[in-house]
């Protein structure tokens, strides 16, 4: 073991029997509570204890963030999607249906930031739910004009007159 003050190797070799590793245990101990107040500071019954539970309420804090941050993402996109006129679940499957595979992290960004990619989104979803006839879309009126997909290419309507006669 490294000493870098003979402080700290007298303090390690001060006791035999409990070997040299007591003072570095209880001082990593020490320091995990040392913003404490009262007692659970400097005793090292009651630190070992706080210390412990600390790292506990540590670890459900980390997964608590997530959690709290995905319910987040999900309120904002929910959100963005009825100012546009547009359920949230019609959203979801429209953009499934049309391949824009993008995370609810990024689609939340796009609601915060870009309003108008947003926009285009919730457009491509609405026409994309219309084409293939998703449930209760019809009360969401005519889809946007401003919007092609592959399915209205194939179409008939889509094709000018040129064309169907070749």
């Amino acid at each position: 073991m490294v000493f870098t003050t003979v402080a700290q190797f007298v303090r390690a070799n001060i006791n035999k029997i409990k070997g040299p590793d007591e003072f570095w245990r209880k001082r990593r101990i020490f320091r995990l509570t040392a913003h404490f107040i009262g007692r659970k500071r400097n005793c090292y019954s009651l630190a070992i204890r706080g210390a412990h539970r600390a790292l506990q309420y540590a670890t459900k804090g980390r997964h608590l963030k997530k959690k709290d941050m995905k319910d987040l993402w999900l309120q904002r996109v929910s959100a963005g999607s009825e100012e546009h006129g547009v359920p949230f679940p019609v959203l979801q499957k429209g953009l499934i249906r049309s391949d824009v595979l993008l995370s609810q992290k990024t689609l939340s960004e796009l609601a915060t930031w870009e309003p108008r990619t947003f926009k285009a989104l919730t457009q491509l979803a609405w026409t994309k739910g219309v084409e293939d006839g998703f449930n209760r879309i019809e009360t969401l009126g005519e889809p946007p004009k401003n919007v092609v997909t592959r399915g209205m290419l194939t179409k008939e309507v889509y094709l000018s007159d040129d064309e169907t006669k070749k």
